[in-house]
C-alpha cells in the first residue's frame, strides 16, 4: 500500500507556499502521491447536489476562490523528485479534448512521469454552464469520447479523430508522454455508470468513501461494490487483475471514532491501531493506493497530521 496526501485549491492552503511546503513535505516523509481536486470556477449560487455531504450542499459554497489543478499540478512537480500527482478527481468534460491531452503530456515530460490522472464526469451543471460546455446532461458521453481522445493523442505520434464531439485529423502530438501506454486513469465515482467507465475505459477505480448514496466506509459496504465492479469487468470479459484499486478517505484520520448512518464505525477512523487495522482491510480487499485528507486550519496542522500518520499508523500497517 502507498500513501497519498490532499491539497485543495481553494482554503487556506492554496497559496504558493502552502502548495510548494506540503508537495515538499510529504515527499520527504514517504508519501507516494498529492492529491489534488478539481474546479474551474465557483458560481456564487449552485442548486447542484453534491455527491459527497449528507445535505448535498458544496462545503464553501460562493467563495468563489480556486485554482487551476494542472497548473497548480506542473508546480508541485518542479518543487520534487519523486512524490507522484493526483487529479482528484478532473473534471474531464471541463477543458477541451486534444488540449487537454496535451497539457497533461507535457506535465508528464517535464515531471518526468509523474502524473496519474483521477477522472470524473463531473456534478456542477451551473459550473458547467458557465464554462459554456456541451450539455450537462450528456457529461458521461462527453467523458467516455475525451478519454478515448486522451488515448489516441497519447499513443500516437500522428493523431486522428472523428467522434461526435471532437473530431480532427492528422495532428503531431510529439512529444507523447513519458509513460508508456500513456498516464494512469483512474475513473472516480461510486455509481454503476462509474463503474461502466472504470471497465471501458479506466486503468483503475477510485472511490471515494463517503458518497451517501453509495457508502464505502465499512469493510461490508466495500466489498459489495467491489463485486458490483466485478459483475460488470465479467461481463466485458475484463479481468479485476487489470484494473487498480485506489480508496480516498475525504475524512480526517487518526482521532475520534465517526459513526456512520447505521451506527457503524467509519473505517480509518478512530486509534491508530484500528486505522492500520483498516488498511490491512483495503490491502487484502485489493486496494493498492490509499489517499488521505490531512488538512488543518494551516500548514502547521496539516503536516503534523501527515507526520503522524507516517509516524503512528504506517509502521502498524507496513
Amino acid at each position: 500500500m502507498d500513501y497519498g496526501f490532499a491539497w485543495f485549491t481553494r482554503g487556506p492552503l492554496a497559496s504558493a507556499d502552502g502548495l510548494r511546503t506540503l508537495a515538499v513535505t510529504g515527499e520527504r516523509l514517504g508519501y507516494a502521491y498529492m492529491v489534488v481536486p478539481d474546479h474551474v470556477v465557483i458560481p456564487t449560487e449552485i442548486d447542484s447536489t453534491y455527491p459527497y455531504s449528507a445535505d448535498g450542499s458544496f462545503p464553501g459554497s460562493g467563495l468563489g476562490e480556486c485554482m487551476d489543478v494542472l497548473t497548480a499540478i506542473a508546480y508541485a512537480s518542479a518543487v520534487t523528485e519523486k512524490l507522484r500527482m493526483l487529479t482528484s478527481v478532473m473534471v474531464v468534460p471541463h477543458r477541451p479534448a486534444l488540449l487537454t491531452a496535451k497539457i497533461i503530456a507535457t506535465i508528464d515530460q517535464l515531471s518526468g512521469g509523474r502524473i496519474t490522472v483521477g477522472c470524473g464526469a463531473g456534478w456542477m451543471a451551473e459550473e458547467f454552464k458557465a464554462l459554456q460546455l456541451p450539455d450537462y446532461a450528456e457529461r458521461g458521453e462527453v467523458t467516455n469520447e475525451y478519454l478515448e481522445v486522451f488515448k489516441e493523442v497519447w499513443t500516437n505520434e500522428l493523431a486522428s479523430f472523428n467522434g461526435r464531439y471532437v473530431r480532427f485529423e492528422n495532428v503531431s502530438t510529439r512529444p507523447l508522454p513519458v509513460q508508456k501506454p500513456h498516464p494512469p486513469l483512474w475513473i472516480g465515482g461510486e455509481s454503476a455508470p462509474a463503474l461502466k467507465r472504470v471497465v471501458s475505459h479506466g486503468d483503475g477505480w477510485y472511490p471515494i468513501g463517503n458518497n451517501p448514496r453509495f457508502p464505502l466506509d465499512t469493510a461490508e459496504r466495500i466489498a459489495r461494490r467491489l463485486e458490483r465492479l466485478k459483475g460488470f469487468a465479467d461481463d466485458a470479459d475484463r479481468d479485476m487483475g487489470s484494473i487498480d484499486l485506489a480508496y480516498w478517505s475525504h475524512w480526517n484520520t487518526i482521532g475520534d471514532e465517526v459513526k456512520n448512518s447505521d451506527g457503524a464505525r467509519m473505517i480509518l477512523t478512530g486509534s491508530a491501531s484500528a486505522v492500520a487495522d483498516d488498511i490491512a482491510m483495503l490491502k487484502e480487499a485489493g486496494f493498492n493506493h490509499l489517499m488521505l485528507n490531512m488538512t488543518g486550519r494551516d500548514l502547521e496542522e496539516s503536516t503534523a497530521r501527515m507526520a503522524q500518520f507516517m509516524t503512528d499508523v504506517r509502521p502498524e500497517a507496513s
